[in-house]
């Protein structure tokens, strides 16, 4: 069984603001049998699994983590909205992989961005903002210095000290937004102090964003694939 299937069945519980009794009732298992499912201590079987599905109104695939959405679909290039009419219906078979992720992260920037707006903090939206430009940089320097005729003129700062203290500064953005976020106030900056507007679940994610929810969620199991793959967890 899949390591996400307990995180998700908690998580969709507590969505849901349900009691664990009041779950195992209903799903016809011992509140015990259904905090082993949920720690991950005991594997369901394939009944249960359907059941749990029907239960949450959601896939047998979204409750093993193969996919990010709750209807268990599979998102194509064309299923992904698409903000900037200029580029529509410009997709061509070898350009479908950067019109993808072209589209999920802009998609994805604009539900940051639409919360970084409700967050109150002006440190937030500033080191964010920083931080995703200090990427994007980074990035468009190695592409530029594919073609060793490319004049390095072209920037202010040597390539190999722009790379490095690229990352030192987006390091520095990084703890910058942790302590805010946190609502602690570094010297000089301000914190988040209320973060009731923050506050999001799958549902209502898909209720404020239901144009870019998809984008989120498959960024989101896109990124923790790469980081799990690190760690060896896939």
């Amino acid at each position: 069984m899949s390591s996400d299937f307990a995180r998700i069945m908690t998580l969709l519980r507590k969505e849901r603001k349900l009691s664990q009794k009041k779950a195992a009732e209903d799903l016809g298992v011992s509140q015990g049998l259904l905090s082993h499912y949920e720690k991950g201590k005991r594997e369901c079987g394939l009944d249960f699994l359907v059941r749990s599905a029907d239960y949450y109104n959601v896939s047998c695939d979204y409750l093993l983590g193969r996919s990010p959405e709750p209807e268990g679909k599979t998102i194509s290039v064309d299923d992904i909205p698409e903000d900037d009419p200029n580029q529509r219906d410009k997709v061509t078979p070898g350009s479908v992989m950067i019109a993808f992720n072209k589209k999920l992260i802009n998609n994805s920037l604009n539900v940051l961005f639409s919360m970084m707006t409700r967050c109150g903090s002006s440190t937030v939206i500033k080191e964010i903002s920083a931080y995703i430009m200090l990427a994007v940089y980074k990035m468009f320097r190695y592409i530029y210095s594919a073609n060793g005729a490319n004049d390095e003129n072209f920037f202010m700062i040597e390539k190999t000290s722009s790379q490095a203290g690229g990352s030192a500064v987006m390091s520095l953005c990084e703890s910058k937004v942790a302590a805010a976020s946190s609502g602690v106030s570094l010297e000089g900056e301000d914190a988040v102090t209320d973060s009731e507007d923050l506050r999001i679940d799958t549902r209502s994610l898909a209720d404020q964003y239901p144009r870019y929810y998809s984008s989120m969620v498959n960024l989101i199991k896109n990124s923790e694939s790469r980081i799990r793959k690190l760690e060896g967890k896939e």
